[in-house]
Parts: C-alpha cells; sequence; structure tokens
C-alpha cells in the first residue's frame, strides 16, 4: 500500500472509530435522562432504575476482557457489528421492559456487552497498535476524546426527543442510534502494526491477567478509570431526575451532562497531548 493510501485508510479509522465511540459513550451516559419518565410510567423505584445502569457498567467491566480476546482472534469488525446490535436490542427492550420479568435488567446486562464491543476496549487497541509510540497518546486521545464529545451532542438531543415525542419513541431512536454504529463499522479496516510499534506476545488468558496484575502502571490505571466511572455514572445517571425534583426544567440537566461532555473531551484531549511529550522527554533522558 502507497504512502497515501496508508494515510487515508489511518484518516478513515480514526474517523470511524471516534465516530463510533461517541455514540457509545453518548448513548450511555444519556440514559439518566430517561429516569423520571420511566419511573412514572413503571412504576419502579429510582434504585431498580440505577441498579439497571450499575449492572451496565459491571457487566461492561467483567465482559470487555472476553470481548477483547474475540476482536484479537476474529478482527475488530465482527465483534463491533455484532455488539452494536446488541446494544441496540438491549436499549429497544427498555422500551417494553414492564412486559418482560425482569426486563430492565437484562437491558442493562445487553447494553453492558454492547459497550464492551462498541467503546474503547476494541477500538483504542486497534488504534494503537497501527500508531508508533513517538504519536499514541496523541493520537488515542483525540479518539477518547471524541467518546466525550458524543454525550455533548446526544444528551439534549435526547431531551428534546423526549420533550418533543415521549420517552418511549426517544429510547426507540437511540436503539436506531446505536445499530447506526454496526453501518459505520463496516468503513474499520485494520491497518498493518506501524513500525517501531512493540510487537505484542501471544498469551494465554491466565498469563494475560497475571502480567496485567504485575504491572505498575496497569495496576495505577485501573484505581483511576474505577474512580473516574464511579463519579461519572452516579452523575449521569442521578443528576437529571434530581434537577426536576428540585423544580428545575428538564433541559437544564441534558444541558449540565453536555457540558460535563465538553469539558471531559478538552481535557482528554490535553492530557493525551501531554502524554506525548512526557514520552518523548523520558526517552531523550530529559525525566
Amino acid at each position: 500500500m502507497s504512502l497515501p493510501s496508508q494515510r487515508r485508510a489511518m484518516l478513515v479509522l480514526l474517523v470511524m472509530s471516534g465516530l463510533i465511540i461517541s455514540i457509545c459513550m453518548g448513548l450511555r451516559q444519556s440514559l439518566g435522562l430517561f429516569m423520571r419518565p420511566m419511573t412514572l410510567e413503571f412504576g419502579i423505584s429510582a434504585a431498580t432504575f440505577g441498579f439497571s445502569i450499575a449492572l451496565q457498567n459491571i457487566v461492561w467491566g467483567v465482559s470487555q476482557p472476553f470481548v477483547g480476546a474475540v476482536a484479537d482472534r476474529y478482527g475488530a469488525k465482527p465483534v463491533l457489528i455484532a455488539t452494536a446490535f446488541i446494544y441496540a436490542a438491549g436499549l429497544l427492550l427498555m422500551v417494553f421492559a414492564n412486559a418482560v420479568p425482569g426486563g430492565l435488567h437484562i437491558a442493562g446486562f445487553l447494553a453492558g456487552i454492547g459497550t464492551a464491543g462498541t467503546g474503547f476496549g476494541v477500538l483504542i487497541g486497534t488504534v494503537s497498535r497501527a500508531t508508533t509510540q513517538e504519536k499514541r497518546t496523541t493520537t488515542v486521545g483525540i479518539v477518547a476524546a471524541a467518546g466525550s464529545l458524543g454525550t455533548m451532542v446526544i444528551a439534549p438531543i435526547g431531551q428534546g426527543l423526549i420533550d418533543g415525542f415521549g420517552w418511549k419513541e426517544a429510547m426507540v431512536a437511540f436503539a436506531v442510534l446505536a445499530a447506526s454504529m454496526a453501518v459505520l463499522s463496516l468503513a474499520i479496516r485494520e491497518q498493518p502494526q506501524a513500525t517501531g510499534a512493540s510487537a505484542a506476545a501471544r498469551l494465554s488468558v491466565g498469563d494475560a491477567v497475571r502480567e496485567a496484575m504485575s504491572h505498575r502502571g496497569y495496576l495505577f490505571m485501573t484505581l483511576a478509570f474505577f474512580a473516574c466511572g464511579f463519579q461519572l455514572v452516579f452523575l449521569t445517571t442521578h443528576l437529571p431526575a434530581y434537577l426536576q425534583l428540585c423544580g428545575i426544567a428538564p433541559g437544564v440537566g441534558a444541558t449540565a451532562l453536555a457540558l460535563i461532555g465538553l469539558f471531559n473531551a478538552i481535557g482528554t484531549y490535553i492530557f493525551g497531548l501531554l502524554g506525548a511529550e512526557w514520552w518523548v522527554r523520558r526517552r531523550e533522558g530529559l525525566l
């Protein structure tokens, strides 16, 4: 493949990865908009709705290594397509959750698997392998920032759909948006490993887990993501309903989620640049 073709293919990979992650995370972080209308119509408690969201996040974390392993073996594209439809099925099931025993929790389970496949895990790995170490943190930062930009766009749209058509119609639209990730995945072409990138050793699942648990950086990143996930999911799930209980217009909650997404995107991009600068300075012996 010629150099211009490689650059064009890499650009398509970055753009499609950013779009898919932005849709995945934007949908996930906008589900709190549905808490109040769903609890009122279904007669369920906020705790029941919150448990479904918590289950989604637990399943996302537990299933991500297995989904990643499948992607390593069969490629990112089939995993992205399959999990996009699973994600859509989970969201669609929320519309009929009162008609299915445990339907809301089943929906959370399916959405968790969908997030594991269409979120950061599979696509960040695909992008990282195709990027040199010098540019890796910057490139990953750009793609990850797109995930937060998705919340900035999808949250206000979701609230507008709820206000204009009702929460069920809005959730169906969310399910259609989730399914659209399967279409976007058709454009994903995994690139050859970048020159200078370290080749990944083939390890068994047990060996991979032991290596990860003995890696200091992995442990610190796990703790950081635990803190991030706890506070972010808590806010995105409960803040919109809490503001409405305080007599504040529903649109304010959606705006708050959009602002969280915007500043999260800015911070992610900046720290991606700082990570790249740190790597260069360390390589040159300046740190």
